[in-house]
């Protein structure tokens, strides 16, 4: 079985860009302090976000060859979760937070995503569905979670920079609606790849 990139960008790109606590801190970091000043945040999310990605890239490598027929549950609830988080996507309002007292630094965003449950099930779901097939040497693991982290920074950035005009687009209704619609749609349309692929193979 071929890995399905498309339907594994998707997932990655919806779940690093909308709103979290990743994106709506960046968002109130570069709106109080500046993106330079809010780099030191960014390389902690960064680093800790990288951990995640490589332990669960480790962890479900060590699953499917310990326990094979694993990757059958674990395709299941990764498309069920897929669809609470386009359901969540579809009926979300989005709250913005403005106000941080101090500029949050490296430490804070370590921690951040150590309790980060969105990254956690972000890196299981991928290595343990969309890349399953992939081959599990070293460079492969992580090179897989250094463009994942890479990703991610991206979308810190986009927030930090132009966080003050999004959450302004998405606080208009009718916007918000057609955004959250479409995200939701996307994220259906990769729930029902993963389990065509598994069923299809």
């Amino acid at each position: 079985m071929q890995i399905d990139m498309l339907a594994t960008l998707t997932f990655a790109l919806i779940t690093t860009f909308t709103p979290g606590p990743n994106t709506i801190s960046s968002q109130a970091m570069g709106l109080n302090y500046g993106y330079r000043r809010s780099l030191p945040y960014f390389f902690g999310i960064a680093t800790g976000f990288f951990s995640i990605m490589l332990l669960s890239a480790v962890l479900a490598a060590a699953l499917t060859q310990l326990i094979p027929s694993v990757v059958t549950y674990l395709t299941i609830a990764g498309s069920l979760y897929i669809l609470y988080l386009a359901y969540h996507v579809f009926t979300s309002s989005y709250s913005f937070s403005q106000t941080i007292v101090k500029p949050l630094g490296y430490s804070n965003g370590l921690l951040l995503q150590l309790l980060n449950p969105k990254v956690i099930i972000l890196g299981l779901t991928v290595y343990s569905t969309f890349l399953r097939d992939m081959a599990r040497t070293p460079f492969n693991l992580a090179a897989s979670a250094l463009c994942f982290t890479l990703m991610s920074f991206s979308a810190l950035s986009t927030w930090a920079l132009f966080g003050m005009g999004i959450s302004r687009l998405l606080r208009t209704e009718h916007t918000r609606k057609v955004v959250n619609a479409a995200l939701a749609l996307l994220l259906v349309y990769t729930a029902v790849r993963m389990v065509w692929s598994l069923f299809s193979a």
